[in-house]
């Protein structure tokens, strides 16, 4: 071939980035990186952080700096398409942990890692993290979790589903969730009964450091995921009360279990007040939001004469709450009965409650009650092994 030819081959070919002397990489640069990344790992669902051992906690650096176009022209992803000396600059860079560093480079010809690809995580980690970072305290929640089996990731009470719920209305005040456990929740239907008294102390127990930092006021907003049985559901909606603002979620299970609320909410059915005939016999107030509830199984636990209030809707079910606007109807609803019935039956009367309604009513139910201005409260819970409803706890207003 003559030379004149030659060079209308070398012509022909994709140009090539001129050759970068190093891998070194600025330490403005790294510094850069890591501040982007926050400190983790920026491959799509990793996350890790990159400061310290995943097992001792140690102090230690498990960062590697990966390149989106490759450092050689003959790197896995290439580097045609990006100018020599941008190899090392920052929008050519993505931090990531050992493993998926390897992952990305030992399995590019996958069709997976590509540039593109590589491009769109670092950009979404990069936004995820500015938006997080540069939210103002108003829009800070601690995430409250409450119930059995707190953090199983095959469970609906997992710190990243709560997350995910409350985004992008609030963000998460801390990197963990508050967890109050029910220990030995899992029980026989026989032996229910005896699991209230320590259930109920347990939760007092364990509420009273969220008490403190409320009180202290570092804790200025709670979202709270609930599930758990309706007593101790109601008992945690009474800690809470209105001392601190609190947005309660609820458990959707279709199409798919989920606690975010749906992008478009029904119309809520408008609820049916039925008052008692007669006023003489003990005051009953029954919650019927998820089952009808018949008037025998209140009476066959108090007295034929028992005076039953009920709250209920057309079609009771457990799919029922669909907004956090429906929450702050029925617990402005909540509020006017509790008056009612106190109005009628007196201040020092001891009223039966019998819910039977989804987690987040519940809770709700328990946050309308006015410390120290309310009737005595005693929670019953239905056992199917036991034939119907048993007392679970009380709430004096004295305590």
């Amino acid at each position: 071939m003559t030379t004149q030819g030659a060079r209308q081959v070398a012509s022909m070919a994709p140009e090539r980035p001129t050759k970068v002397k190093s891998r070194d990489i600025s330490r403005s640069v790294e510094a850069m990186l890591w501040g982007r990344a926050a400190g983790r790992c920026q491959f799509d669902g990793c996350n890790r952080p990159l400061w310290k051992s995943p097992v001792t906690q140690e102090r230690v650096n498990l960062a590697e700096k990966a390149h989106i176009y490759s450092f050689s022209a003959d790197g896995p992803r290439g580097n045609r398409g990006i100018d020599a000396k941008r190899l090392n600059a920052l929008e050519n860079l993505i931090l990531v942990c050992d493993i998926c560093h390897k992952t990305i480079d030992k399995n590019w010809n996958s069709g997976r890692y590509t540039v593109a690809q590589l491009q769109q995580w670092k950009a979404a980690h990069e936004g995820r993290v500015a938006r997080v970072t540069g939210i103002g305290p108003e829009k800070s929640s601690h995430i409250l979790l409450f119930g059995s089996n707190i953090g199983d990731h095959h469970g609906p009470l997992h710190y990243t589903q709560a997350v995910d719920a409350v985004f992008p209305h609030w963000y998460p005040a801390e990197d963990r969730a508050i967890e109050l456990g029910v220990r030995n929740s899992v029980l026989s239907e026989a032996k229910k009964a005896l699991f209230w008294d320590p259930a109920h102390e347990n939760l007092e127990t364990d509420y009273e450091h969220v008490r403190r930092r409320i009180r202290s006021g570092e804790i200025k907003h709670l979202s709270v995921f609930a599930l758990a049985a309706q007593p101790l559901l109601i008992r945690l909606g009474a800690l809470l009360g209105d001392i601190v603002r609190a947005d309660v979620y609820q458990l959707h299970r279709e199409p798919a279990p989920s606690w975010r609320w749906p992008a478009q909410a029904p119309a809520a059915p408008e609820v049916e007040i039925r008052r008692p005939s007669s006023t003489n016999g003990p005051p009953a107030l029954v919650l019927a939001f998820s089952a009808p509830v018949t008037a025998d199984r209140i009476t066959s636990v108090l007295d034929p004469n028992a005076a039953i209030w009920t709250l209920t809707v057309p079609s009771p079910h457990k799919e029922i709450v669909k907004s956090p606007a429906q929450l702050s109807e029925m617990r402005g609803l909540f509020s006017r009965m509790f008056d009612e019935i106190k109005a009628v039956h007196g201040q020092d009367t001891l009223l039966h409650v019998f819910p039977v309604m989804p987690v987040s009513l519940a809770v709700e139910l328990g946050r309308a009650r006015s410390p120290k201005a309310e009737m005595p409260w005693r929670i019953y819970d239905q056992v199917g092994a036991l034939g119907g409803f048993v007392p679970a706890l009380e709430i004096d207003p004295k305590e």
